[in-house]
This record gives structure tokens, sequence and C-alpha cells, in this order.
């Protein structure tokens, strides 16, 4: 089969560029890149993975980072509509796996609704990516029976509205995406709702990149945790016993708690 059959005239794939690392790519996802005519991209793939696109293929920034969009989701379904009805092989390549916080849904639906074929390939989350850096697991025999996933992310002045009661029972890991800017009103919440402030909390900065920072600490100090890091730098909490991990170097071992 040659590369572009991979890919129908007028069919779009919604392709998971995984957390950065071109290593950690799916093959298909490859694949699917080099078959393209036309590939749209958000600021979070890595640009090692947007060199694996061919010299010829037309590339589109939709990019979008915590805070500042450079496209509406409205105008990036618009840009994907019309590329398809052009007759163009379409990727739109997003961080991580496309149906975790990565607003699949809202772009297979405007384009199927049109009559538009849309696949999904899926791509290695952050989460899992992060705990493997960190020597880590997601869940844990007799620690961690389950794994919840959650955004931080919002509109400017919106009040983070989490399940905390849910989030703070034990038993459990909480992987919290674009976590940075709010680190200290999670602790808050958390602890106020019963989680203890003694749980172990991994700060995964750039993850699976050359610059990939994991800091640890305790849940009373993650707002300490992250002073250091940019608002440009993409960052995961993950916070159980789970994520504890073992033989990794620490960057930082921060045990102070702050006042609540």
């Amino acid at each position: 089969m040659q590369p572009n059959e991979l890919i129908a005239r007028g069919q779009v794939w919604l392709v998971g560029a995984g957390p950065g690392d071109p290593d950690l790519l799916t093959r298909k996802a490859e694949k699917l890149i080099a078959a393209a005519d036309i590939v749209f991209y958000d600021a979070l793939v890595g640009r090692q993975v947007l060199d694996l696109i061919p010299a010829g293929v037309e590339r589109v920034s939709v990019g979008k980072r915590s805070g500042r969009h450079s496209k509406q989701q409205e105008s990036i379904n618009d840009l994907l509509l019309a590329a398809a009805r052009a007759g163009k092989r379409v990727v739109r390549l997003k961080g991580g796996d496309p149906s975790i916080f990565g607003r699949s849904a809202e772009e297979k639906d405007h384009l199927g609704e049109a009559g538009i074929d849309v696949r999904i390939c899926p791509g290695i989350t952050t989460a899992s990516a992060a705990a493997a850096s960190g020597h880590a697991s997601l869940t844990l025999r007799g620690k961690a029976r389950g794994l919840t996933l959650v955004t931080a992310h919002l509109k400017a002045g919106e009040p983070l509205k989490l399940d905390w009661d849910a989030l703070a029972r034990p038993g459990g890991t909480i992987g919290i995406y674009m976590g940075r800017a709010a680190a200290g009103e999670i602790a808050r919440n958390l602890i106020a709702a019963g989680r203890d402030p003694e749980t172990p909390v991994m700060v995964a900065v750039n993850v699976s990149l050359p610059s990939e920072r994991l800091i640890r600490g305790k849940l009373s100090a993650l707002a300490f945790l992250v002073q250091t890091i940019s608002d440009e730098d993409p960052t995961l909490l993950l916070i159980g016993e789970a994520v504890a991990g073992t033989r990794v170097p620490v960057e930082m071992a921060a045990s102070v708690a702050l006042p609540f």
C-alpha cells in the first residue's frame, strides 16, 4: 500500500501526536502524516513530530495554549471542512490523544454532519508518558484502584469547578492537565475535602522532550513546586500514592507545608 492510499481524498484523520517525542508516535500516526496533503497542528505538537511532515505538504498552525487561542474552535472546524471538501487528504494533529481533552468530538461531529468521513488514530497521552518517565504507576495494587483525568483549563475569570469530594477519596490517582496556574487552589480544595496533605505528587513539565522536568513533593507543597515553571511550559500534575515511584533522579523533593 502506498502512503497516500491510507487516506482517501476528502477524508479527515484526527491523529494523536503523543506528548512530543517523535519516537512515541504510533506507527500508524507516522504513516498518516506521510500520506497527508495538508496537516493542521496544535501548539503542543512536538517540533520533531512536525519535522516528519514531508516537504511540499501544506502545514496550518491552529495552535492553542492555555489562555491563548490562535484560532477559535469553530474556525478550526470550518478549516478542516473546507480542506476535505477541496478533496485533500487531511490530517489533524493533536498533542497526546485526540480523545483526551482534544475536542475530537466537536471536530468529528462538525465534519460528520457535513458528510465527511472522519477517522481517529489514538496517541499516547501525557499522563502515561509522565508516569513512564518517572518510573511511577498510574494504578497500583493496594494503593490506587483507579485513575481520574481532569483538566484545570479555564476561560479567564472562571472558577475551577471540580468534584473535590470525589477526587479527594483515597485509593485513586489524579491526573490534572494544564494545572500549573491552579496548583495552589487544587491543593487547598483537595485537602479541605479530606485528601491527606502528605499525598505524593509529581509535577511533570515538557513531558518526553529533552527539556523534561519531573518535580516531586507532597500535596501540601504543590503551590511551591510549580513556582519555577514558566507559563509557556506544558505542565501535568499527578497526585496519589502510586506516583511516588522509584529509581528516578529527583530534581526537587519538597515537603514545605504551605498555610491554607
